[in-house]
Formats: structure tokens, C-alpha cells, sequence
């Protein structure tokens, strides 16, 4: 299949993909169509990985948002991610320009274990 051109992008999280891709999967179940490999393999993944609800992963980017040193891309990936030490949220920003304290990132790692439950 060949894409001609993108209509929209939207940034999710993984646990609003996967909620994309079981909505896919019941169509296709529904009209008794057979499902890719890539689509059987992104379920199994996405149910895998996932680690909360749509919802709160999306109320856990709007509260990231809000602090002022994490960009919204940044976000997204703390919402997919969920992480859990001071260690894997400095993995998650990566090589952003920003030195972060060991306070700061214990404010994100609240966050992330209060929409976690």
C-alpha cells in the first residue's frame, strides 16, 4: 500500500493506540476481514507494553504540560513509558538541553505513579 500524503497527525500514547488498534480489530472482526501480521503483531505489542487506561495516560500528558521544563513530545513518551526511577525518566528526555533535579524528577515520577494507579 502506498501512502499518498498525510491528512492529519496527532501525538498519542501507547495506551490510546492500543485502544485504536482493538477498535481496528473488532471492524475487521466484525466484517470478517483478516487481519495483517504487522496489524496482529502491533495488538500483541501494544497490549504487552501498555501499563494504564487512555484516559488517564491523556491526563498524564496534560499534568507533564504543565511543568516547565517538559515539552509536549517528551510527554507523550512519559505517558507511554510510565517510568518508574530517576534513571529511566532522564532516558526518557534523552538529549534535551535541559539539566533536570533530582527534585524535578521526582515531581514526574510522582505524577507518573499517581495516574499509573
Amino acid at each position: 500500500m502506498k501512502i499518498k500524503g498525510i491528512l492529519q497527525e496527532n501525538a498519542i500514547t501507547l495506551p490510546e493506540l492500543k485502544e485504536e488498534l482493538l477498535n481496528v480489530e473488532a471492524a475487521r472482526l466484525e466484517k470478517e476481514k483478516e487481519m495483517s501480521y504487522e496489524l496482529r503483531r502491533s495488538i500483541e505489542h501494544a497490549n504487552q507494553i501498555s501499563k494504564t487506561s487512555a484516559e488517564k495516560s491523556r491526563e498524564l500528558v496534560q499534568a507533564l504540560k504543565q511543568l516547565d521544563k517538559v515539552k509536549s513530545d517528551v510527554a507523550f513518551r512519559i505517558a507511554s513509558v510510565m517510568p518508574r526511577t530517576r534513571d529511566e525518566v532522564r532516558a526518557v528526555f534523552g538529549r534535551d538541553k535541559f539539566s533536570h533535579t533530582p527534585e524535578e524528577l521526582d515531581v514526574i515520577i510522582d505524577l507518573v505513579i499517581t495516574h499509573f494507579r
